[in-house]
């Protein structure tokens, strides 16, 4: 494996970093919840009374930010190797993971981890492991 220097931006990754960091203890420090964004977006359904707004902030936040970091930075555009009945079968996959698993990377990855949890910590070397399997697998046996 190599690291594609040229495209590698080690401040982006820290300012991205710093800002998850920071959007994460915002919302437990100010709105007590756990910021996950499949919590987020499974909270919505069924809407509760005072609930919904910062979930549909937080997603769209999820999907505004990347269209502005394009607008503002060039950047170039994400290669997906993938044809559509790939990627619906993955995100099907990632879906149930996510509920199987009471939460996602973000969820367990980020705040679980922060907040010393040991659901957050075995999951999220479940995952880990699972992914990094996954690619040995995909690009070494299979390949």
């Amino acid at each position: 494996m190599t690291i594609d220097w040229t495209h590698f931006t080690p401040g982006s990754a820290l300012a991205g970093g710093l800002l998850i960091g920071l959007a994460a203890a915002w919302l437990i420090l100010v709105e007590g919840r756990i910021l996950g964004a499949s919590g987020a977006l499974g909270g919505l359904v069924p809407p509760r009374a005072g609930d919904w707004e910062w979930r549909v902030a937080l997603l769209a936040g999820l999907i505004a930010a990347p269209l502005l970091a394009r607008a503002l930075v060039h950047m170039a555009p994400p290669v997906i190797e993938a044809d559509t009945a790939t990627l619906i079968a993955g995100g099907l996959m990632v879906g149930f993971g996510t509920r199987l698993g009471a939460g996602c990377t973000s969820g367990h990855g980020v705040c679980g981890v922060a907040r010393l949890s040991p659901r957050s910590i075995a999951a999220t070397a479940t995952f880990m492991v699972a992914g990094f399997l996954t690619v040995f697998v995909v690009r070494h046996l299979l390949a």
